[in-house]
């Protein structure tokens, strides 16, 4: 990959919609209580997560960020889903359909089916809100967020340099694969690689990731040096955020309780079809 074409950019897109003009704690704890819901939604309840599928697409519509985008940036979730796989062979109840391996006879349970769909629609949703979210509010406005919920402040304090410090580790890798491309020597073959085995770029990748590791502890503590020198004892100094305004509360308000009724939606009709 070339290391120009390599960049870290902030998610966040200043555009002007009616969910960038939200109040930041008001799309956080929307935010937050959609993704509680989904992950309190009892398995199979798929008018619920129809619902919530609606409210996240129309949200993404409403923001200026579109469908498309959010539906791309969220199949991120995907493969991590695949650790809930072998729940589809090992769920109690009838089999569905049986897989041939060699001597081995796996069974498909219609429970364990569900259930993997179930978990694959959780964490998409969850995902797409939150992608939502941080496309539509800048990371320090969340942070005062935060605080104003009274998160405590040291865990807001890490948030921020977590955020900074990821700008700071690609900034190091950056450079680094930079540096490599301009000692390698080009292949003389267009599309040929140049290079040892494929255990030999294993040893030097494992090499420039244990580089990065200690240029950017070395760069992060000189940066925190100058961050105490210049008076920063941990605290970052915001402006107190004015009280939430009457429209804002009303859409608080109705959002909570939208997400309450899918909720108990989700489980009576569950109940309803046991």
């Amino acid at each position: 990959m070339n290391a120009t074409h390599f960049h870290f950019h902030d998610p966040y897109q200043p555009l002007d919609s009616p969910v960038h003009r939200l109040d930041p704690r008001v799309k956080l704890i929307l935010a937050l209580g959609f993704i509680l819901t989904a992950t309190l939604l009892p398995v199979g309840a798929w008018l619920s997560y129809a619902l919530l599928g609606a409210a996240a697409w129309m949200t993404a519509h409403l923001s200026g960020l579109g469908i498309r985008n959010v539906l791309r940036r969220s199949v991120l979730a995907l493969p991590f889903v695949l650790a809930a796989l072998p729940v589809v062979f090992t769920a109690p109840g009838p089999s569905w359909l049986t897989l041939s391996l060699g001597p081995w006879q796996i069974p498909v349970r219609v429970e364990g089916v569900i259930r993997f769909l179930s978990v694959l629609l959780k964490s998409w949703l969850s995902l797409q809100i939150a992608v939502i979210l941080v496309g539509t509010t800048a990371f320090p406005d969340l942070l005062a967020a935060m605080r104003a919920m009274g998160v405590p402040r040291f865990l807001v304090m890490t948030f921020g340099l977590m955020w900074r410090y990821l700008f700071l580790l690609v900034d190091e890798a950056i450079r680094m694969l930079r540096a490599r491309e301009a000692r390698s020597i080009a292949p003389e073959v267009p599309g040929h690689r140049v290079g040892g085995t494929l255990a030999w770029r294993a040893q030097v990748t494992g090499r420039m990731v244990g580089t990065l590791f200690l240029r950017t502890l070395e760069r992060g503590e000189r940066i925190y040096m100058a961050m105490v020198a210049r008076g920063y004892d941990g605290e970052v100094r915001m402006l107190p955020m004015p009280p939430l305004s009457g429209p804002d509360r009303a859409l608080l308000a109705g959002g909570l309780l939208f997400l309450i009724g899918i909720l108990l939606l989700g489980w009576v009709s569950r109940a309803l079809f046991l």
